[in-house]
């Protein structure tokens, strides 16, 4: 039984800095890829960043590059999301997901992951 357990988030002024974790059992994160999605209300789930199990190889969304960073910790089976410079644009519900197999393709696409953290909220004034 895979589970993603994710902790972090919150509410920041515009320019602020969060961190997200992703924790992943029954599940072996340094194996496959993992990466992060977020869904603003009224909105459909879009992909923020990807990371890959062996290299380290790395996908951001265009609206996120420059500002957000994931990493992952394979001893620790956990993927991060360092998100610096926030934007109100960037409010939103964060989950993290996780795969079997390979890199996906298109990699930001969210019917190619399989497995779903809980969901946490990021709320970015102005």
């Amino acid at each position: 039984q895979v589970q993603l357990v994710q902790s972090g988030g919150g509410s920041v002024q515009a320019g602020g800095s969060l961190r997200l974790s992703c924790a992943a059992s029954g599940y072996t994160s340094g194996s496959s890829p993992m990466a992060w999605f977020r869904q603003a209300p009224g909105k459909e789930r879009e992909g923020v960043a990807v990371i890959s199990s062996s290299t380290g190889s790395t996908v951001y969304a265009d609206s996120v590059k420059g500002r957000f960073t994931i990493s992952r910790d394979n001893a620790k089976n956990t993927v991060y999301l360092q998100m610096n410079s926030l934007k109100p644009e960037d409010t939103a519900m964060y989950y993290c997901a996780a795969r079997s197999g390979g890199w996906p393709w298109p990699p930001l696409q969210p019917n190619k992951w399989s497995y779903w953290g809980q969901g946490t909220q990021v709320t970015v004034s102005s």
